[in-house]
């Protein structure tokens, strides 16, 4: 399996159209969905179908197919994108969540070089535990960025 902080063109190329906000979302692998789901979701998906990533934050969607929405209600966990809540995490591998950040960055402290020893290390598994099924060192650099700009 390739690591999920490797870029690919492959991988997640399609973009589709979200059928209640109209962003267009980003081609998602099967088995985040399987992981991230909760038991009576899961029960409901096409495995057959094409899903998509919905990351427009004013719309309660976050997976969907030319079939199919799965509502940010219908995870096991609160989706970075769509909850701006402080203990949500915004590196789902190694607990990193916005407070956790920015008590790091108070303290001076450097959390994108430790989540890239553990990326190198091959740690991480955000295909599988990021709802976004790609990895999360752009939305911890992004986030980071907003506390130092404030």
């Amino acid at each position: 399996m390739d690591s999920c902080c490797q870029t690919s063109t492959e991988k997640l190329t399609t973009p589709l159209q979200c059928p209640v906000c109209h962003k267009k979302g980003r081609k998602i692998q099967l088995i985040t969905i399987k992981a991230l789901l909760q038991p009576t979701a899961l029960e409901t998906i096409h495995p057959d179908l094409t899903y998509a990533f919905c990351a427009n934050s004013s719309c309660e969607v976050v997976y969907f197919s030319d079939k199919q929405t799965l509502r940010k209600d219908t995870l096991k966990v609160s989706v970075y994108q769509k909850d701006n809540a402080f203990d949500v995490p915004v590196c789902y591998c190694f607990g990193w969540t916005r407070e956790r950040l920015a008590k790091a960055v108070q303290q001076y402290h450097h959390p994108i070089e430790q989540i890239q020893q553990q990326v190198q290390a091959n740690r991480c598994g955000c295909e599988i535990n990021n709802p976004q099924g790609a990895c999360c060192l752009g939305n911890v650099t992004t986030f980071i960025r907003t506390l130092v700009e404030i």
